[in-house]
Parts: structure tokens; C-alpha cells; sequence
């Protein structure tokens, strides 16, 4: 069973939707014992850092969220859910994450560069390392992407896809039972369906 943390942030009917069509059970919960009883965890996330890490800390899912990694439960973090697992984010200010990957969350470039930000919409991934939720998707493979921060951990090597916008930055990343990416995969059609049922029937 995939439990699907409900902080009020994030479209989490989508992402339970995109579980089932991949024939997978998934439930939307904040419950304690619903998320250390899972198998699965996802933490997706839209909207503000600072607001996402204060539900998290008001409906008392931290330690929820640290536990479920720390017994090696497989763990995807999407969009935000990627973001909030870094040290610090400088979204409108500078705040603490849940620092377990360590690095910060930075604002895309946006002077000089002509580029629109947020960067929406479709773009191609480069893979860099092969996480086991990327299993068939191949480099130049198109995911669909909303955000106006990427982040820049301390280890390159923890980075799983780049992706081009302007300048190379982190789409996903992939460490022990973490697999974290800055896209959508309930968006992303084909592709995506493709990474979710991997992560589905990921056991580290």
C-alpha cells in the first residue's frame, strides 16, 4: 500500500489517480500509523516552501516523513516534495527543509537570460545515473515541469537527471531508498506512468 502525505499541498488526488491507472493502491492520508504502515511514501508538493514545511510541522508529519526513510521504505518526493527534502530553500527568504539531502533550493536565473520563469511545461531529461524508478526511460524522454526553484545539492553524485533550461539543473535525484524529482510524473503521460509503476514495485 502507497501512502500519499496530505500537508494541503499539492494536487494529491492527481497523484493518487496516476497510481491507480498504474494498477497500484494508493491513499491520500496524514495518519501516523496509515504512513508507518505503508509500504510505499510519496510526498508531493505545490505552492510555497515555507507554508509546505509549516503544514508539515502542524499536522505533526516530520517525524513520520524521517521514519519511513530511515527504515529504507522506498520514498518519492515530487515537485516541492523534491524540494523539501534539501537543507535550506531561499524562497522569499531563507528556510530550514528537512535536511535530508543535503543543499539549498535556489530561484532560477532570471536576468539576462530571457528566459521565462517559472519554466512550465515539457522539457527532456538527461540521465546521469540509472535510479530503479527510471528503469526504461531513457535520456531525451519528455516530463512535464512547473516550478521557478531547482536545487543544488552538495553531491553531484546524488543527482539522477539533468535537465536544460538555460542552464543544466537537477530534475531528479536518487539516493539509498530516495527517489526525488523535480517533475511531475502523474503529468508526464507515458513516461510518467512508466516511473511510477517502477517506484511501485521498487524494494531497495
Amino acid at each position: 500500500m502507497i501512502a500519499v502525505i496530505d500537508y494541503e499541498m499539492g494536487n494529491l488526488r492527481s497523484v493518487q489517480k496516476a497510481f491507480e491507472t498504474a494498477g497500484c493502491k494508493a491513499v491520500v492520508t496524514r495518519e501516523r500509523r496509515t504512513i508507518e504502515e505503508a509500504s510505499h511514501v510519496v510526498l508531493p508538493g505545490v505552492g510555497a516552501f515555507a507554508d509546505c514545511m509549516a503544514n508539515l510541522e502542524r499536522y505533526d508529519l516530520v517525524e513520520p516523513i524521517r521514519r519511513s526513510i530511515a527504515a529504507g521504505k522506498p520514498f518519492l518526493g515530487i515537485c516541492l516534495g523534491l524540494q523539501l527534502l534539501f537543507s535550506e530553500s531561499e524562497e522569499f527568504g531563507l528556510h530550514k527543509g528537512l535536511d535530508l539531502i543535503p543543499g539549498r533550493v535556489r530561484r532560477f536565473p532570471s536576468d539576462g537570460t530571457g528566459l521565462k520563469v517559472p519554466h512550465m511545461g515539457w522539457n527532456a531529461l538527461t540521465i546521469t545515473k540509472p535510479a530503479p524508478a527510471l528503469r526504461g526511460v531513457e535520456t531525451g524522454a519528455y516530463v512535464y515541469f512547473v516550478h521557478s526553484y531547482v536545487v543544488e545539492p552538495r553531491e553531484a553524485s546524488v543527482a539522477s537527471s539533468l535537465t536544460e533550461y538555460g542552464q543544466p539543473f537537477v530534475s531528479s535525484i536518487w539516493r539509498d531508498n530516495v527517489f526525488a524529482c523535480q517533475f511531475h510524473p502523474e503529468k508526464s503521460q507515458s513516461v510518467g506512468l512508466r516511473i511510477i509503476k517502477n517506484f511501485a514495485e521498487w524494494r531497495p
